[in-house]
């Protein structure tokens, strides 16, 4: 009887190894260079290298449209992307892809909850930045800090109730002549949730996108663990060994995404100036070194990122702790960190694991 109950049991696991689906997944990885101005990685498992390729070239060709459609300072033969809408939406109102007016809408009705940390309508002054960061990068000699005035007289151009959004037409328009937008607060989240959704809907939902400072995890690593590991980064790391990591976080979909001052910036007078600024100053926030959101959709967690790393300390970790599904990890000047219960419940340093 025991050697018959051996012998049953052993066909049934034969013939659940060969039931639909039951394939072994292998792991396999694909790297792009070309896309938001930063590496993305996707890592996934699949049942074979083929079936990971089809994948890898449909993230990539979207991140490639997404790219385009959400950029500030370039047009494209055939695309109405954000620059065209600078160039063209504050004279007439101006069709685009309903994945662009599905972000500007996003942007908008997300204004109020921001405390309007997070403004898509500021991209005058956001210019005036960018143009002065690039010289002082190509230039350290003679960088230069924007002057005030000039960024003031800007901001009076930067009311997002300026930015007319008409549904039914799917257009954009500018009552404000001088209003300029600028997504990138956004845009990458945003995007790089349009592709997660496509992936988890797909036959290969267990994956991991790194775009930066966004990582989205989507089923868990179809290896036996139950969760990724997620790193935060060491603001002061380079190399991005382990030891450039200050925590690890065990996750399954979701997102992580940091606000840092350590990516975007140059120096003037040995101070060092970044790319996140304060709507009320009009100067680079300088209460973190970086500020880390967990929560599931990751152009949520990326404007959210932003907003939180704007505010001080206890405005940020109010604001946090005022929403449902979201928890944060914020990096101060002098080396400390402080976190949510919620990222405490996830990360190594309290002693969770991926299994």
């Amino acid at each position: 009887m025991k050697k018959a109950a051996v012998l049953a049991l052993l066909a049934l696991l034969l013939l659940a190894c060969a039931l639909p689906g039951r394939a072994a997944m292998n792991r396999y990885n694909a790297m792009y260079l070309d896309t938001f101005d930063t590496v993305i990685t996707l890592i996934g498992y699949a049942e074979d290298q083929e079936t990971f390729d089809a994948w890898s070239a449909t993230v990539h060709e979207t991140y490639q449209y997404l790219h385009k459609l959400f950029d500030n300072y370039n047009d494209y033969e055939g695309i109405v992307s954000v620059h065209t809408l600078n160039e063209r939406a504050a004279q007439e109102p101006v069709q685009v892809d309903p994945i662009l007016f599905s972000l500007l809408t996003f942007c908008k009705s997300q204004y109020e909850l921001c405390q309007g940390q997070v403004n898509v309508a500021m991209g005058s002054v956001l210019s005036i930045w960018h143009d002065y960061r690039e010289a002082g990068i190509d230039d350290p000699s003679a960088a230069q800090l924007p002057p005030m005035e000039s960024l003031e007289e800007a901001a009076k151009h930067a009311s997002i109730d300026d930015l007319i959004l008409d549904l039914e037409n799917m257009t954009v328009f500018f009552a404000d002549p001088d209003l300029k937008l600028d997504v990138g607060a956004v845009a990458k989240g945003y995007a790089t949730e349009i592709v997660a959704q496509m992936l988890l809907s797909s036959d290969m939902p267990s994956f991991i996108i790194s775009a930066g400072g966004n990582v989205r995890c989507g089923n868990p690593p179809a290896d036996g663990r139950a969760k990724w590991g997620v790193g935060i980064q060491d603001p002061e790391g380079s190399s991005l060994g382990l030891s450039d990591y200050v925590e690890t976080l065990y996750l399954s979909n979701v997102s992580v995404v940091t606000s840092g001052d350590y990516q975007r910036y140059y120096t003037v007078d040995g101070v060092r100036y970044h790319h996140l600024i304060d709507p009320d100053t009009l100067m680079p926030a300088d209460s973190f070194r970086s500020v880390s959101i967990i929560t599931q959709d990751s152009g949520y967690a990326d404007m959210l990122s932003t907003a939180a790393f704007l505010m001080p300390y206890e405005e940020s970790r109010a604001f946090i702790e005022s929403l449902d599904g979201v928890e944060a990890i914020w990096l101060f000047p002098d080396g400390t960190k402080k976190m949510t219960e919620g990222a405490m419940a996830v990360a190594k340093s309290y002693g969770a694991t991926n299994q």
